[in-house]
């Protein structure tokens, strides 16, 4: 015979079951016994409740663990605004293949369609930033439709799911038994007519390139995605998310990142391609209307999911298999292949260039840090198993086009709803999973302050995290277009802060730099300190005007 729990037992155990490690949210009257259990349990599998400031920053961080381990990060919330502010952070996780489960509180049942005190349409109201969007009418649904919501949230393509939970539905006697751990649902790879198909095509090829992007970045893909290149060695692009796809030992073949405008090395590659194998791709991250401009080649999408079709994109072959398979399977069948001596040397010539861009450009009455001389100064101090979340902002860009990640998931961006105020809480995430090893985050003026209330939480989780603030005083990335495009800027002229002095507020360590011969120290200071550090840093963004510069000619902005 079940043995008697309420609602949010069930829902408590539930979480057990599926093995969440951690619970972020802010408590209420709605959801206060959910809490009450996490807080008070004993249970040495019972997920970790950790408080945030900000329910918006509670999402950010459940996505930062779905999106770090692939599996779904749990927020919890109360009602009416508690929900409401959720919106943002799951409407990011579901663009972005971030898998999340959300627990929002209600009132009871035959208050919902009445004005009264906190009650909303949470469920009408998530449907549109979520995958799936239910209210739970009967305790005894609550243990399935958690198992349910965790199961889609994992899904390909990976996103948020949202619970609408009444209190009253939470406090009611549950008779039935919790969901057992769920069994993994596994895909198969392409059938052999299919690898048979893509093995003609390569062969036919004479400048094959891959665009690796966000389920690239899934540990076994990346890792079928290297086997191929050892047994044919041609030019990958990355995608924001799909960066750190290429490892050290591969290096020969990163050929940059796209994303935002049509000018990176990579583009031209895409360009010049006569075969695009585009692997993981997803247009949110950068539309086809951007690098499939007037190509000539064809183009394999392999994913999990079915390819988005526009009049930009009709892939010549779609394979919706498991990626990981059928990329294993396709180097075992693969035969010998080389590219011929003149495409090599034409690629020698490419990455010449490409590097080249990495130099810091001489300067004369500098004022503030240079972006990349802070980006040279962090990669000297970071090692290979270092997490890097980066904000959004003009430094994001500088980020992306120049700073190297040779492992996946570990430099985060935001790319596609590009969501202020991510990166602390994508860094706490990954403070708390990946325990020991370094974590940073960076962000400007304007996006820290998004989320930068949470250094509290970091401060009283004790958690070791870096954060760099690149500090200008305006909305910049905003800033450096309007001028390119009007001759001048509106709306983001923003006021000045001591970052450092706003730290030490927290209970942080707060550093100011001056200059790029300081950042050395002060990386290094704030590497070996424990708990969070916060590094204010001028910063010189007078060359931002050449990241709108032309690469390809039929390039329109």
């Amino acid at each position: 015979m079940a043995v008697k729990k309420t609602g949010a037992e069930a829902l408590f155990q539930s979480m057990i079951n599926q093995d969440i490690k951690y619970v972020f949210g802010l408590p209420g009257a709605k959801v206060d016994k959910l809490f009450d259990l996490m807080e008070y349990s004993n249970n040495p599998k019972a997920p970790k409740l950790i408080i945030t400031r900000h329910e918006q920053n509670a999402s950010f961080m459940a996505s930062g663990i779905g999106r770090l381990t692939g599996k779904p990060g749990v927020v919890a919330t109360t009602s009416g605004p508690g929900v409401s502010n959720l919106a943002t952070g799951l409407i990011t996780a579901t663009s972005e293949g971030d898998p999340v489960v959300a627990l929002g509180g209600q009132v009871p049942r035959n208050d919902v369609a009445r004005l009264t005190h906190q009650s909303i349409p949470s469920k009408e109201l998530m449907s549109t930033a979520t995958k799936d969007s239910v209210e739970v009418q009967d305790s005894n649904n609550i243990s399935e439709t958690f198992a349910n919501a965790y199961q889609t949230a994992m899904a390909p393509k990976s996103g948020a799911t949202f619970i609408s939970l009444p209190k009253d539905v939470l406090d009611d006697e549950v008779s039935t038994e919790t969901i057992a751990p769920l069994t993994p649902i596994e895909q198969g790879g392409a059938d052999s007519k299919t690898i048979e198909d893509i093995i003609n095509k390569l062969e036919k090829a004479e400048m094959p390139v891959i665009l690796a992007g966000m389920r690239s970045s899934d540990s076994k893909v990346t890792a079928a995605i290297q086997n191929f290149l050892k047994k044919f060695s041609i030019p990958v692009v990355e995608t924001f998310q799909g960066a750190g796809v290429i490892s050290r030992d591969l290096e020969k073949n990163y050929f940059g990142r796209v994303g935002l405008f049509r000018n990176q090395i990579g583009d031209a590659m895409l360009k010049e391609s006569d075969l695009v194998i585009a692997i993981g791709y997803d247009p949110v991250e950068y539309e086809a209307r951007l690098w499939n401009v007037d190509r000539n080649g064809e183009i394999i999408n392999l994913d999990s999911i079915a390819p988005e079709i526009s009049n930009e994109y009709q892939p010549d072959l779609v394979v919706q298999a498991d990626i990981a398979k059928t990329l294993n399977e396709l180097s075992e069948k693969l035969p010998e292949l080389s590219l011929s001596q003149d495409k090599k040397d034409h690629l020698h010539q490419r990455q010449a260039k490409f590097l080249s861009k990495d130099a810091v450009p001489e300067r004369k009455d500098a004022n503030g840090v240079h972006p990349l001389e802070i980006i040279h100064a962090l990669q000297e101090q970071v090692n290979d198993n270092t997490t890097v979340a980066v904000d959004v902002g003009s430094h994001y860009i500088w980020m992306a086009r120049h700073f190297r990640s040779y492992k996946p998931r570990h430099l985060l961006f935001s790319n596609g709803m590009q969501t202020l105020g991510v990166a602390l809480p994508w860094a706490i995430a990954a403070a708390l999973e990946r325990p020991g090893q370094p974590v940073v985050s960076i962000a400007g003026d304007g996006g820290f302050l998004f989320s930068g209330q949470e250094l509290e939480t970091a401060v009283r989780l004790n958690l070791n995290i870096v954060q760099l603030v690149w500090n200008d005083g305006y909305y910049d990335m905003v800033k450096f277009q309007e001028e390119a495009k009007y001759g001048r800027n509106s709306g983001v002229n923003i006021g000045s802060v001591d970052f450092a002095k706003y730290a030490e507020s927290f209970g942080a360590k707060g550093i100011h730099v001056d200059k790029a011969e300081e950042l050395e120290e002060a990386l290094k200071t704030a590497f070996s300190t424990e708990g969070p550090t916060v590094i204010d840093i001028p910063v010189d963004y007078s060359d931002n005007i050449k990241l709108l510069s032309t690469l390809l000619d039929d390039y329109v902005n």
